[in-house]
């Protein structure tokens, strides 16, 4: 027993080798470095945006367009507000938008509440033919809406720019996902409250999609708020342009006030952005919802 202690003693011990601590930092650190190489090429153009908005358009020219602000004109903004007329743009925008949203929601809620909880005649061929919708460009029935409006009277009006909007196959087939996800066991025990259809509809069924139909609202929000082709041929009128068609008018003035263009560009994406930056994780959840089970 002695001479094994002694043997033992004698056997060197060797030092612990960091040799994966270290790749485990290199592999991080190469992943940091990859995010932030890709941070700055996704944000380059939106500096590049914001510097050709602020400099003098002429100035900026003779310059060589640097990298940096060359006689920067810190009003821009306000003219293209008020003397662009950015605002009136982001008004009928606004109002559009809305009215698209609230009624591509109802309709969208109840068309899937009807796919995913009834039973009818025909109902697979049918929602087969809605998803089909989907494959149809705006450009195939542009013109027969477009004659269809202006027979109703509907040219620059509200109606005329929402109309061919109020319902869509996409938010009918995200909400119909998410309905499909929740127990039928639900819905039994409450027709056994005395539930109808539309009382389960908006007290269970809605809460519990509830991630689907926020990233449906942000997607048909998105849709509405940069429409080009449509509001383009719905109005005639300089008072009814949208967002987009006011800027598409902004680029066809001067050169030496094309950053008035590029201002109006910058006030027409801050409501995206801002509906990216807080509702992100809705959208997140909404369209990974169902993907993972278990």
């Amino acid at each position: 027993m002695a001479t094994d202690q002694a043997e033992n003693a004698h056997v060197p011990v060797e030092p612990v080798r960091s040799d994966s601590g270290l790749r485990r930092h290199l592999v991080t650190f190469g992943w940091y470095a990859t995010l932030v190489a890709l941070a700055l090429v996704i944000l380059f153009p939106i500096y590049m945006l914001i510097l050709r908005a602020i400099s003098s358009p002429i100035a900026y020219i003779n310059a060589g367009q640097p990298l940096r602000l060359v006689e920067p004109e810190w009003d821009i903004f306000s003219r293209a507000w008020t003397d662009a007329g950015m605002a009136r743009a982001m008004l009928v925008s606004v109002v559009i938008t809305a009215v698209i949203m609230t009624a591509q929601f109802i309709t969208s809620v109840l068309a899937a509440y009807a796919f995913a909880f009834m039973e009818f005649p025909l109902k697979k061929l049918m929602f087969a033919v809605v998803i089909g919708t989907l494959l149809l460009p705006i450009e195939v029935t542009l013109i027969a809406n477009v004659r269809t409006i202006r027979d109703l009277g509907w040219l620059n009006s509200v109606q005329g720019l929402s109309f061919p909007f109020l319902a869509t196959a996409l938010g009918i087939f995200l909400i119909r996902q998410g309905f499909m996800a929740v127990p039928r066991d639900l819905r039994d025990a409450a027709t056994l409250d005395g539930f109808g259809h539309l009382g389960f509809l908006f007290r269970v069924a809605v809460p519990l999609a509830k991630p689907v139909i926020g990233s449906f609202l942000v997607i048909s929000f998105l849709s509405a708020w940069n429409q080009y082709v449509w509001p383009r041929n719905a109005t005639d009128s300089g008072s009814w342009q949208t967002v987009q068609i006011a800027l598409r008018t902004l680029t066809t003035t001067r050169i030496d006030e094309i950053n008035v263009a590029f201002a109006g560009a910058i006030i027409a994406a801050l409501p995206l952005v801002v509906l990216l930056v807080f509702f992100q994780r809705q959208m997140v959840r909404g369209l990974t919802a169902g993907a993972v089970k278990g």
